[in-house]
Protein backbone atom coordinates (compact mmCIF):
# COMPACT_ATOMS: atom_id res chain seq x y z
CA UNK A 1 0.00 0.00 0.00
CA UNK A 2 1.32 2.98 -1.21
CA UNK A 3 2.43 5.84 1.81
CA UNK A 4 0.13 8.56 2.03
CA UNK A 5 1.81 11.92 2.14
CA UNK A 6 -0.04 15.97 2.12
CA UNK A 7 1.12 19.17 2.48
CA UNK A 8 0.29 21.31 5.83
CA UNK A 9 -2.22 24.20 4.49
CA UNK A 10 -3.21 25.89 7.74
CA UNK A 11 -1.81 25.54 11.58
CA UNK A 12 -3.95 26.83 14.76
CA UNK A 13 -1.90 25.87 17.92
CA UNK A 14 -2.11 22.06 18.20
CA UNK A 15 -4.69 22.35 15.25
CA UNK A 16 -2.83 21.03 11.99
CA UNK A 17 -4.76 20.84 8.24
CA UNK A 18 -3.18 19.23 5.63
CA UNK A 19 -4.49 18.93 1.61
CA UNK A 20 -4.04 15.81 -0.61
CA UNK A 21 -4.36 13.03 1.98
CA UNK A 22 -7.30 11.03 0.19
CA UNK A 23 -7.38 7.48 1.81
CA UNK A 24 -6.21 8.69 5.56
CA UNK A 25 -8.80 7.37 7.93
CA UNK A 26 -9.98 9.06 11.19
CA UNK A 27 -7.87 8.48 13.85
CA UNK A 28 -4.90 7.84 12.13
CA UNK A 29 -1.43 8.74 13.30
CA UNK A 30 0.48 10.74 11.32
CA UNK A 31 3.62 12.66 11.14
CA UNK A 32 3.70 16.34 11.37
CA UNK A 33 6.36 18.13 9.76
CA UNK A 34 10.20 18.24 8.99
CA UNK A 35 10.56 16.71 12.52
CA UNK A 36 7.88 14.09 12.27
CA UNK A 37 5.98 14.87 15.28
CA UNK A 38 2.80 12.78 16.24
CA UNK A 39 -0.92 13.85 15.57
CA UNK A 40 -3.76 11.86 15.14
CA UNK A 41 -6.65 12.62 12.45
CA UNK A 42 -10.12 14.09 14.21
CA UNK A 43 -11.84 15.50 11.03
CA UNK A 44 -12.09 14.45 7.52
CA UNK A 45 -13.39 16.60 4.87
CA UNK A 46 -12.44 15.31 1.10
CA UNK A 47 -8.81 15.37 0.23
CA UNK A 48 -8.35 17.64 3.67
CA UNK A 49 -8.11 16.31 6.79
CA UNK A 50 -7.70 18.06 10.43
CA UNK A 51 -4.96 16.78 12.86
CA UNK A 52 -4.97 17.14 16.56
CA UNK A 53 -1.13 17.48 17.09
CA UNK A 54 0.20 16.20 20.74
CA UNK A 55 3.20 17.87 20.66
CA UNK A 56 4.10 21.51 20.48
CA UNK A 57 3.29 23.08 17.14
CA UNK A 58 5.37 26.21 17.48
CA UNK A 59 7.65 26.87 14.09
CA UNK A 60 5.71 23.83 11.82
CA UNK A 61 4.95 26.50 8.58
CA UNK A 62 2.17 25.77 5.71
CA UNK A 63 3.61 23.92 2.88
CA UNK A 64 5.52 21.11 5.37
CA UNK A 65 4.93 17.31 4.42
CA UNK A 66 2.33 14.98 6.53
CA UNK A 67 2.89 11.36 6.27
CA UNK A 68 0.40 9.05 7.37
CA UNK A 69 1.59 6.25 9.07
CA UNK A 70 -1.87 3.53 8.60
CA UNK A 71 -2.35 2.70 11.97
CA UNK A 72 -4.76 4.10 14.80
CA UNK A 73 -2.84 5.90 17.87
CA UNK A 74 -1.70 2.11 19.81
CA UNK A 75 -0.14 1.23 23.34
CA UNK A 76 1.81 -1.06 23.20
CA UNK A 77 1.26 -3.51 26.26
CA UNK A 78 3.67 -6.45 28.08
CA UNK A 79 6.28 -6.79 30.44
CA UNK A 80 7.73 -3.50 32.02
CA UNK A 81 4.41 -1.33 32.06
CA UNK A 82 4.69 -1.95 35.60
CA UNK A 83 6.61 1.50 38.10
CA UNK A 84 6.85 3.00 34.77
CA UNK A 85 6.03 6.51 33.90
CA UNK A 86 4.62 7.88 30.55
CA UNK A 87 3.38 10.60 28.90
CA UNK A 88 0.08 10.82 27.20
CA UNK A 89 0.85 8.90 24.39
CA UNK A 90 2.65 6.00 26.19
CA UNK A 91 6.13 7.58 25.55
CA UNK A 92 8.43 6.87 28.58
CA UNK A 93 9.45 9.52 30.88
CA UNK A 94 12.56 8.16 32.49
CA UNK A 95 14.13 7.46 28.47
CA UNK A 96 13.26 10.39 27.25
CA UNK A 97 15.24 12.45 29.72
CA UNK A 98 17.92 10.33 29.16
CA UNK A 99 17.97 11.11 25.46
CA UNK A 100 17.26 14.74 25.70
CA UNK A 101 17.76 16.21 29.22
CA UNK A 102 15.39 18.15 31.45
CA UNK A 103 13.11 19.27 28.45
CA UNK A 104 11.64 17.13 26.20
CA UNK A 105 12.64 17.71 22.85
CA UNK A 106 10.02 18.08 19.76
CA UNK A 107 9.63 15.10 17.67
CA UNK A 108 11.66 12.23 20.25
CA UNK A 109 10.53 8.92 20.06
CA UNK A 110 11.69 6.03 22.61
CA UNK A 111 9.68 2.79 22.93
CA UNK A 112 7.39 2.44 25.53
CA UNK A 113 8.57 -0.88 26.62
CA UNK A 114 12.52 -2.30 26.72
CA UNK A 115 13.60 -3.86 23.61
CA UNK A 116 16.64 -5.33 25.46
CA UNK A 117 15.50 -6.67 28.75
CA UNK A 118 15.68 -10.16 29.32
CA UNK A 119 12.45 -11.44 31.11
CA UNK A 120 11.98 -15.12 32.55
CA UNK A 121 8.95 -16.80 30.90
CA UNK A 122 7.42 -20.01 32.40
CA UNK A 123 4.94 -21.28 29.33
CA UNK A 124 1.97 -22.97 30.41
CA UNK A 125 0.43 -24.47 27.25
CA UNK A 126 2.59 -27.65 25.06
CA UNK A 127 3.07 -27.72 21.40
CA UNK A 128 -1.08 -29.20 20.16
CA UNK A 129 -3.10 -27.27 22.34
CA UNK A 130 -5.64 -25.49 21.12
CA UNK A 131 -5.89 -21.82 21.74
CA UNK A 132 -8.31 -18.92 21.42
CA UNK A 133 -7.79 -15.44 22.44
CA UNK A 134 -7.17 -14.38 25.90
CA UNK A 135 -5.42 -18.12 26.86
CA UNK A 136 -2.35 -17.79 29.23
CA UNK A 137 0.66 -18.66 26.70
CA UNK A 138 2.76 -18.47 30.35
CA UNK A 139 3.98 -15.98 32.59
CA UNK A 140 6.79 -13.70 33.85
CA UNK A 141 7.48 -12.31 37.66
CA UNK A 142 7.38 -8.64 36.11
CA UNK A 143 7.58 -7.40 40.26
CA UNK A 144 7.22 -9.11 43.73
CA UNK A 145 3.72 -8.03 43.64
CA UNK A 146 2.14 -8.58 39.93
CA UNK A 147 2.24 -12.02 37.60
CA UNK A 148 2.59 -10.71 34.17
CA UNK A 149 0.48 -13.40 32.58
CA UNK A 150 1.02 -13.34 28.57
CA UNK A 151 -2.24 -13.89 26.86
CA UNK A 152 -2.84 -14.98 23.01
CA UNK A 153 -4.33 -11.59 21.35
CA UNK A 154 -8.08 -11.52 21.16
CA UNK A 155 -8.53 -12.53 17.13
CA UNK A 156 -5.90 -15.38 17.30
CA UNK A 157 -7.16 -18.75 17.61
CA UNK A 158 -5.68 -22.06 16.18
CA UNK A 159 -3.40 -24.73 17.85
CA UNK A 160 0.52 -24.66 19.10
CA UNK A 161 2.57 -25.95 16.71
CA UNK A 162 6.09 -24.29 18.70
CA UNK A 163 6.19 -23.00 22.52
CA UNK A 164 9.92 -22.32 24.05
CA UNK A 165 10.91 -24.05 26.86
CA UNK A 166 11.48 -21.75 30.23
CA UNK A 167 14.24 -19.27 30.12
CA UNK A 168 14.63 -15.46 29.22
CA UNK A 169 13.94 -13.83 26.68
CA UNK A 170 12.84 -10.34 25.07
CA UNK A 171 9.43 -8.91 24.76
CA UNK A 172 10.10 -9.19 20.34
CA UNK A 173 11.80 -12.77 20.96
CA UNK A 174 9.01 -15.60 19.42
CA UNK A 175 7.75 -17.35 21.99
CA UNK A 176 5.22 -19.49 20.39
CA UNK A 177 3.94 -20.02 16.94
CA UNK A 178 -0.04 -20.77 16.53
CA UNK A 179 -1.23 -22.71 13.38
CA UNK A 180 -4.29 -20.66 12.64
CA UNK A 181 -7.08 -20.33 9.16
CA UNK A 182 -4.47 -17.71 7.66
CA UNK A 183 -1.43 -19.52 8.32
CA UNK A 184 1.24 -19.46 11.33
CA UNK A 185 1.02 -16.94 13.38
CA UNK A 186 4.20 -15.87 15.39
CA UNK A 187 3.45 -14.63 19.11
CA UNK A 188 5.39 -12.60 21.34
CA UNK A 189 5.60 -11.05 24.64
CA UNK A 190 4.46 -7.68 23.47
CA UNK A 191 0.89 -6.74 22.04
CA UNK A 192 -0.42 -3.42 20.29
CA UNK A 193 -3.58 -2.60 20.98
CA UNK A 194 -5.80 0.87 19.55
CA UNK A 195 -6.30 3.11 22.54
CA UNK A 196 -10.01 4.08 21.38
CA UNK A 197 -11.02 0.48 20.84
CA UNK A 198 -12.28 -1.40 24.15
CA UNK A 199 -10.53 -4.98 24.27
CA UNK A 200 -13.31 -7.36 23.86
CA UNK A 201 -14.58 -9.74 26.82
CA UNK A 202 -16.91 -12.75 27.36
CA UNK A 203 -19.73 -11.16 29.09
CA UNK A 204 -20.39 -8.62 31.94
CA UNK A 205 -20.83 -9.61 35.27
CA UNK A 206 -22.92 -7.77 38.10
CA UNK A 207 -21.22 -6.07 40.19
CA UNK A 208 -21.91 -7.03 43.67
CA UNK A 209 -18.33 -7.20 45.27
CA UNK A 210 -17.72 -3.79 47.30
CA UNK A 211 -13.93 -2.41 46.48
CA UNK A 212 -13.15 -1.61 49.88
CA UNK A 213 -11.28 1.65 50.01
CA UNK A 214 -9.77 2.32 53.38
CA UNK A 215 -11.83 5.30 53.79
CA UNK A 216 -14.63 5.17 56.39
CA UNK A 217 -16.94 7.64 54.52
CA UNK A 218 -16.85 6.12 51.55
CA UNK A 219 -17.13 1.93 52.68
CA UNK A 220 -20.03 3.16 55.31
CA UNK A 221 -22.44 5.56 53.68
CA UNK A 222 -20.75 5.65 49.92
CA UNK A 223 -19.57 2.12 48.95
CA UNK A 224 -18.60 1.26 45.25
CA UNK A 225 -18.38 -2.15 43.78
CA UNK A 226 -15.59 -3.64 42.26
CA UNK A 227 -15.86 -2.92 38.44
CA UNK A 228 -17.76 0.32 39.47
CA UNK A 229 -17.27 4.09 38.59
CA UNK A 230 -17.57 6.92 40.82
CA UNK A 231 -16.67 10.81 40.74
CA UNK A 232 -14.78 13.39 43.20
CA UNK A 233 -15.97 16.48 42.31
CA UNK A 234 -14.53 19.68 44.53
CA UNK A 235 -13.71 23.16 44.12
CA UNK A 236 -9.62 24.42 44.33
CA UNK A 237 -8.30 22.71 47.96
CA UNK A 238 -10.85 20.93 48.92
CA UNK A 239 -8.70 17.75 48.36
CA UNK A 240 -9.51 15.65 45.63
CA UNK A 241 -5.98 14.51 44.78
CA UNK A 242 -5.28 13.58 48.19
CA UNK A 243 -8.60 11.35 48.33
CA UNK A 244 -7.09 9.68 44.52
CA UNK A 245 -3.94 9.05 46.49
CA UNK A 246 -6.02 7.19 49.02
CA UNK A 247 -7.68 5.43 46.68
CA UNK A 248 -4.90 4.28 44.80
CA UNK A 249 -2.85 3.17 47.45
CA UNK A 250 -5.37 1.78 49.95
CA UNK A 251 -8.69 0.22 47.28
CA UNK A 252 -7.79 -3.18 47.01
CA UNK A 253 -7.31 -3.56 43.61
CA UNK A 254 -4.18 -5.61 42.49
CA UNK A 255 -3.12 -2.99 39.63
CA UNK A 256 -3.40 0.57 39.75
CA UNK A 257 -3.13 3.15 36.53
CA UNK A 258 -3.16 6.96 37.93
CA UNK A 259 -3.84 9.39 35.34
CA UNK A 260 -2.64 12.97 35.62
CA UNK A 261 -4.40 14.68 33.38
CA UNK A 262 -3.48 18.28 32.85
CA UNK A 263 -3.15 18.94 36.65
CA UNK A 264 -0.30 21.04 37.62
CA UNK A 265 3.35 20.17 37.97
CA UNK A 266 3.81 20.33 41.44
CA UNK A 267 0.90 17.76 42.25
CA UNK A 268 2.10 15.28 39.58
CA UNK A 269 5.56 15.80 41.37
CA UNK A 270 3.88 15.02 44.49
CA UNK A 271 2.41 11.82 43.23
CA UNK A 272 5.83 11.00 41.74
CA UNK A 273 8.10 11.92 44.73
CA UNK A 274 5.54 9.70 47.31
CA UNK A 275 4.13 6.82 45.19
CA UNK A 276 7.65 5.02 45.24
CA UNK A 277 7.64 5.46 49.08
CA UNK A 278 4.49 4.50 49.49
CA UNK A 279 3.63 0.84 51.41
CA UNK A 280 1.61 -1.59 49.55
CA UNK A 281 -0.57 -2.18 52.49
CA UNK A 282 -0.99 -6.06 51.76
CA UNK A 283 2.31 -6.82 51.22
CA UNK A 284 4.79 -3.91 52.74
CA UNK A 285 6.39 -4.02 49.11
CA UNK A 286 6.45 -0.32 47.47
CA UNK A 287 3.35 0.77 46.16
CA UNK A 288 5.15 1.18 42.64
CA UNK A 289 5.68 -2.40 42.42
CA UNK A 290 1.77 -2.70 41.29
CA UNK A 291 1.16 0.96 39.78
CA UNK A 292 1.96 2.64 36.57
CA UNK A 293 1.94 6.60 36.18
CA UNK A 294 0.44 8.35 33.28
CA UNK A 295 1.93 12.10 33.52
CA UNK A 296 0.23 14.45 30.96
CA UNK A 297 0.84 18.02 33.08
CA UNK A 298 -1.21 21.65 32.48
CA UNK A 299 2.45 22.70 30.55
CA UNK A 300 2.42 20.10 28.41
CA UNK A 301 0.86 20.08 24.75
CA UNK A 302 -2.62 20.40 25.70
CA UNK A 303 -3.61 17.58 22.71
CA UNK A 304 -1.78 15.22 24.50
CA UNK A 305 -4.41 15.15 27.45
CA UNK A 306 -7.13 14.00 25.39
CA UNK A 307 -4.72 10.62 24.59
CA UNK A 308 -3.79 10.20 28.24
CA UNK A 309 -7.49 9.18 29.88
CA UNK A 310 -7.45 6.54 26.80
CA UNK A 311 -3.70 5.17 27.40
CA UNK A 312 -4.64 4.86 30.57
CA UNK A 313 -7.98 2.80 30.59
CA UNK A 314 -6.45 0.36 27.82
CA UNK A 315 -3.80 -0.33 30.16
CA UNK A 316 -6.14 -0.91 32.82
CA UNK A 317 -8.46 -3.11 30.24
CA UNK A 318 -5.24 -5.05 29.31
CA UNK A 319 -4.43 -6.09 33.31
CA UNK A 320 -8.15 -6.85 33.30
CA UNK A 321 -8.04 -9.35 30.77
CA UNK A 322 -4.84 -11.13 33.13
CA UNK A 323 -7.88 -11.74 35.49
CA UNK A 324 -6.78 -8.81 37.82
CA UNK A 325 -8.59 -6.06 39.54
CA UNK A 326 -7.96 -2.87 38.82
CA UNK A 327 -7.85 0.72 39.68
CA UNK A 328 -7.68 3.83 37.65
CA UNK A 329 -7.48 7.40 39.01
CA UNK A 330 -8.06 10.34 36.56
CA UNK A 331 -6.82 13.64 37.66
CA UNK A 332 -8.58 15.48 36.22
CA UNK A 333 -11.17 14.67 33.98
CA UNK A 334 -11.82 18.56 33.78
CA UNK A 335 -9.00 19.20 32.21
CA UNK A 336 -9.63 16.25 29.73
CA UNK A 337 -12.71 18.13 28.57
CA UNK A 338 -10.97 21.58 28.44
CA UNK A 339 -8.74 20.06 25.81
CA UNK A 340 -11.78 18.82 23.95
CA UNK A 341 -13.36 22.34 24.34
CA UNK A 342 -10.24 23.80 22.59
CA UNK A 343 -9.30 21.24 19.76
CA UNK A 344 -13.59 21.61 18.91
CA UNK A 345 -13.14 25.39 18.87
CA UNK A 346 -9.99 25.37 16.55
CA UNK A 347 -12.25 22.76 14.14
CA UNK A 348 -14.64 25.66 14.50
CA UNK A 349 -17.32 23.10 15.51
CA UNK A 350 -20.87 24.67 17.01
CA UNK A 351 -20.25 25.00 20.78
CA UNK A 352 -22.91 23.40 22.97
CA UNK A 353 -23.17 24.76 26.54
CA UNK A 354 -19.98 26.76 28.19
CA UNK A 355 -18.31 26.49 24.91
CA UNK A 356 -17.86 22.59 25.62
CA UNK A 357 -18.56 20.34 21.89
CA UNK A 358 -21.92 19.12 21.83
CA UNK A 359 -20.69 15.63 21.95
CA UNK A 360 -18.81 16.05 25.56
CA UNK A 361 -21.44 13.95 27.03
CA UNK A 362 -21.00 10.80 24.58
CA UNK A 363 -17.15 11.24 25.03
CA UNK A 364 -17.44 10.92 29.05
CA UNK A 365 -19.80 7.95 28.38
CA UNK A 366 -17.63 6.12 26.32
CA UNK A 367 -15.26 6.62 28.89
CA UNK A 368 -16.77 5.70 32.14
CA UNK A 369 -18.72 2.60 30.17
CA UNK A 370 -15.10 1.10 29.67
CA UNK A 371 -15.21 0.31 33.27
CA UNK A 372 -16.95 -3.14 34.68
CA UNK A 373 -16.48 -6.89 36.24
CA UNK A 374 -16.08 -8.96 33.49
CA UNK A 375 -15.36 -12.59 32.69
CA UNK A 376 -12.72 -12.20 30.75
CA UNK A 377 -11.53 -14.08 26.97
CA UNK A 378 -9.70 -17.48 27.17
CA UNK A 379 -10.36 -21.11 27.39
CA UNK A 380 -10.22 -21.22 31.90
CA UNK A 381 -12.53 -19.35 33.62
CA UNK A 382 -11.34 -15.91 34.73
CA UNK A 383 -12.47 -12.94 36.65
CA UNK A 384 -11.23 -9.31 36.38
CA UNK A 385 -12.33 -6.05 37.11
CA UNK A 386 -11.69 -1.99 35.79
CA UNK A 387 -13.09 0.66 38.28
CA UNK A 388 -12.89 4.05 37.44
CA UNK A 389 -12.64 7.30 39.79
CA UNK A 390 -11.99 10.53 37.52
CA UNK A 391 -11.98 14.06 39.45
CA UNK A 392 -13.80 16.08 38.35
CA UNK A 393 -12.62 20.10 38.98
CA UNK A 394 -15.79 22.47 38.55
CA UNK A 395 -14.91 26.54 38.27
CA UNK A 396 -15.44 27.82 41.65
CA UNK A 397 -16.93 24.36 43.10
CA UNK A 398 -19.85 24.88 40.54
CA UNK A 399 -21.80 21.32 40.48
CA UNK A 400 -23.92 22.56 37.39
CA UNK A 401 -21.36 23.21 35.25
CA UNK A 402 -21.66 20.58 31.73
CA UNK A 403 -18.68 18.72 32.89
CA UNK A 404 -20.30 17.70 36.08
CA UNK A 405 -23.12 16.90 35.42
CA UNK A 406 -22.77 14.57 32.17
CA UNK A 407 -20.03 12.93 34.50
CA UNK A 408 -23.34 12.52 37.00
CA UNK A 409 -25.40 10.96 34.44
CA UNK A 410 -22.54 8.16 34.42
CA UNK A 411 -21.24 7.58 36.99
CA UNK A 412 -23.02 5.75 40.22
CA UNK A 413 -20.71 6.89 43.11
CA UNK A 414 -20.88 10.33 43.61
CA UNK A 415 -18.46 12.05 46.30
CA UNK A 416 -19.29 15.53 46.96
CA UNK A 417 -16.38 17.52 48.31
CA UNK A 418 -17.20 20.48 50.29
CA UNK A 419 -15.21 23.78 50.22
CA UNK A 420 -17.10 24.37 53.34
CA UNK A 421 -15.92 21.15 55.16
CA UNK A 422 -12.43 21.96 53.81
CA UNK A 423 -12.32 25.11 55.36
CA UNK A 424 -13.18 24.02 58.57
CA UNK A 425 -10.42 21.29 58.39
CA UNK A 426 -12.57 18.62 58.05
CA UNK A 427 -11.05 15.82 55.96
CA UNK A 428 -12.11 14.11 53.97
CA UNK A 429 -14.12 16.70 53.37
CA UNK A 430 -17.13 14.70 51.78
CA UNK A 431 -20.57 16.04 51.97
CA UNK A 432 -22.54 12.90 53.80
CA UNK A 433 -25.56 15.00 52.95
CA UNK A 434 -25.10 15.61 49.05
CA UNK A 435 -23.23 12.35 48.25
CA UNK A 436 -24.32 9.39 47.06
CA UNK A 437 -23.87 5.62 45.94
CA UNK A 438 -26.20 3.65 43.47
CA UNK A 439 -24.28 0.63 44.35
CA UNK A 440 -26.11 0.81 48.23
CA UNK A 441 -28.83 -1.86 47.05
CA UNK A 442 -26.61 -4.25 44.89
CA UNK A 443 -24.28 -4.59 47.88
CA UNK A 444 -26.52 -5.20 50.45
CA UNK A 445 -26.49 -9.11 50.03
CA UNK A 446 -22.49 -9.14 50.37
CA UNK A 447 -22.57 -6.71 53.76
CA UNK A 448 -25.39 -8.82 55.05
CA UNK A 449 -23.50 -12.23 54.34
CA UNK A 450 -19.79 -11.08 55.48
CA UNK A 451 -20.76 -8.52 57.92
CA UNK A 452 -24.09 -9.07 59.20
CA UNK A 453 -27.42 -7.78 59.13
CA UNK A 454 -26.88 -5.40 61.71
CA UNK A 455 -24.09 -3.11 59.62
CA UNK A 456 -27.27 -2.19 58.24
CA UNK A 457 -28.75 -0.98 60.62
CA UNK A 458 -25.94 0.78 62.72
CA UNK A 459 -25.38 2.70 58.90
CA UNK A 460 -29.32 4.02 58.31
CA UNK A 461 -28.56 5.19 62.18
CA UNK A 462 -26.01 7.01 61.51
CA UNK A 463 -27.15 8.96 58.85
CA UNK A 464 -30.55 9.48 60.19
CA UNK A 465 -28.47 11.81 63.24
CA UNK A 466 -26.46 13.39 60.63
CA UNK A 467 -29.61 14.44 58.96
CA UNK A 468 -31.32 15.41 61.91
CA UNK A 469 -28.19 17.36 62.77
CA UNK A 470 -28.63 19.47 59.45
CA UNK A 471 -32.28 20.60 61.04
CA UNK A 472 -31.68 21.02 64.26
CA UNK A 473 -28.43 23.34 63.27
CA UNK A 474 -31.11 25.34 61.63
CA UNK A 475 -33.29 26.09 64.01
CA UNK A 476 -29.87 26.79 66.83
CA UNK A 477 -29.38 29.36 64.26
CA UNK A 478 -32.24 31.06 64.75
CA UNK A 479 -33.25 30.62 68.52
CA UNK A 480 -29.51 28.93 70.06
CA UNK A 481 -29.17 25.75 71.10
CA UNK A 482 -30.71 26.53 75.09
CA UNK A 483 -34.00 26.61 73.53
CA UNK A 484 -33.57 23.11 72.49
CA UNK A 485 -35.24 20.13 74.17
CA UNK A 486 -32.38 17.84 76.28
CA UNK A 487 -33.17 14.97 73.71
CA UNK A 488 -32.57 16.99 70.65
CA UNK A 489 -29.52 18.63 72.37
CA UNK A 490 -28.15 14.91 72.70
CA UNK A 491 -28.49 14.45 69.07
CA UNK A 492 -26.32 17.36 68.17
CA UNK A 493 -23.66 15.51 70.46
CA UNK A 494 -23.94 12.15 68.89
CA UNK A 495 -23.96 13.85 65.56
CA UNK A 496 -20.64 15.60 66.59
CA UNK A 497 -19.13 12.40 67.30
CA UNK A 498 -19.59 10.67 64.19
CA UNK A 499 -18.40 13.29 62.36
CA UNK A 500 -15.01 14.01 64.41
CA UNK A 501 -14.77 10.96 65.65
CA UNK A 502 -15.69 8.76 62.35
CA UNK A 503 -15.78 10.69 59.31
CA UNK A 504 -12.67 12.70 60.02
CA UNK A 505 -10.02 10.66 58.93
CA UNK A 506 -6.33 11.42 58.69
CA UNK A 507 -4.27 10.67 55.20
CA UNK A 508 -0.82 10.59 56.54
CA UNK A 509 -1.59 9.20 59.43
CA UNK A 510 0.44 5.54 60.05
CA UNK A 511 -2.81 4.04 61.69
CA UNK A 512 -5.94 5.84 60.66
CA UNK A 513 -5.02 6.51 57.35
CA UNK A 514 -6.54 2.86 56.65
CA UNK A 515 -9.62 1.32 58.40
CA UNK A 516 -10.76 -2.06 57.36
CA UNK A 517 -14.64 -2.70 57.38
CA UNK A 518 -14.54 -4.82 61.06
CA UNK A 519 -12.34 -1.91 62.48
CA UNK A 520 -15.45 1.01 60.79
CA UNK A 521 -17.87 -1.66 62.30
CA UNK A 522 -16.81 -1.72 65.87
CA UNK A 523 -16.34 1.94 66.00
CA UNK A 524 -19.12 2.84 64.43
CA UNK A 525 -20.84 -0.14 67.01
CA UNK A 526 -19.33 1.84 69.92
CA UNK A 527 -20.40 5.30 68.98
CA UNK A 528 -24.00 4.30 68.31
CA UNK A 529 -24.23 2.50 71.86
CA UNK A 530 -23.02 5.80 73.18
CA UNK A 531 -26.17 7.59 71.26
CA UNK A 532 -28.35 5.17 73.04
CA UNK A 533 -27.08 5.49 76.72
CA UNK A 534 -27.40 9.57 76.40
CA UNK A 535 -30.50 9.36 74.99
CA UNK A 536 -31.46 6.67 77.86
CA UNK A 537 -29.71 9.45 80.59
CA UNK A 538 -31.46 12.33 79.13
CA UNK A 539 -35.12 10.79 79.37
CA UNK A 540 -34.06 9.64 82.77
CA UNK A 541 -33.89 13.20 83.70
CA UNK A 542 -30.13 13.98 83.77
CA UNK A 543 -28.94 17.28 82.09
CA UNK A 544 -26.61 17.36 78.54
CA UNK A 545 -24.10 18.73 81.05
CA UNK A 546 -24.28 15.66 83.42
CA UNK A 547 -23.79 13.21 80.43
CA UNK A 548 -20.71 15.45 78.45
CA UNK A 549 -19.08 14.96 81.87
CA UNK A 550 -18.43 11.40 81.75
CA UNK A 551 -15.17 10.42 80.89
CA UNK A 552 -15.70 7.83 77.60
CA UNK A 553 -15.80 10.42 75.01
CA UNK A 554 -12.01 10.94 75.14
CA UNK A 555 -11.32 6.71 74.71
CA UNK A 556 -14.01 7.40 71.62
CA UNK A 557 -12.19 9.89 69.79
CA UNK A 558 -8.66 7.74 70.33
CA UNK A 559 -10.58 4.42 68.51
CA UNK A 560 -9.39 5.62 65.16
CA UNK A 561 -5.76 5.59 65.85
CA UNK A 562 -5.80 1.94 67.81
CA UNK A 563 -3.78 -0.42 66.44
CA UNK A 564 -6.64 -2.63 63.89
CA UNK A 565 -5.36 -6.02 65.52
CA UNK A 566 -6.43 -4.30 69.24
CA UNK A 567 -9.34 -3.11 68.31
CA UNK A 568 -11.54 -6.09 69.02
CA UNK A 569 -9.93 -5.56 72.85
CA UNK A 570 -9.76 -2.34 73.02
CA UNK A 571 -14.06 -1.90 71.94
CA UNK A 572 -14.94 -4.80 74.29
CA UNK A 573 -13.22 -2.45 77.44
CA UNK A 574 -14.84 0.45 75.85
CA UNK A 575 -18.07 -1.14 75.80
CA UNK A 576 -18.36 -2.05 79.71
CA UNK A 577 -16.88 1.30 80.30
CA UNK A 578 -19.94 3.43 78.44
CA UNK A 579 -22.46 1.02 80.40
CA UNK A 580 -20.64 1.38 83.65
CA UNK A 581 -20.14 5.53 83.58
CA UNK A 582 -24.10 5.87 82.20
CA UNK A 583 -24.96 3.66 84.74
CA UNK A 584 -24.24 6.68 87.46
CA UNK A 585 -26.70 8.44 85.60
CA UNK A 586 -29.52 5.99 84.79
CA UNK A 587 -29.98 4.51 88.00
Amino acid sequence: MATIEGEITRVAGSLIQAKNMTGVQMYEVCRVGSEELIGEVIALEGDVCSIQVYEETAGIRPTEKVIATGGALSVELGPGLISQIYDGIERPLPSLKELSGDFITRGIVASPLDRTKKWSFTPRLSVGDNVTGGDILGTVPETTLVEHRIMVPPRTSGKVVEIVPAGDYTIEDVIAVVETDKGRQDLTMMQKWPVRVPRPIKENIPAIVPLFTGQRIFDTFFPMSKGGTGAIPGGFGTGKTVMQHQLAQWADTQVVVYVGCGERGNEMTEVLERFPELEDPRSGEPLMKRTVLIANTSNMPVAAREASIYTGITLAEYFRDMGYDVSIMADSTSRWAEALREISGRLEEMPGEEGYPAYLASRIAEFYERAGRVKTLGSDERYGSVSVVGAVSPPGGDFSEPVTQNTLRVVKVFWALSKDLASRRHFPAIDWLTSYSLYQETLEEWYKDNLGADWRDLRIEAMSLLQKEKELKEIVQLVGPDALPEIERVVLEAARIIREDYLMQHAYHPVDSYCSLDKAKRMLGIIMQTHQKMRAASESGASIADILKLGVYENISRLKIIDPEKIDATCDELSKEIDEQFATLIG
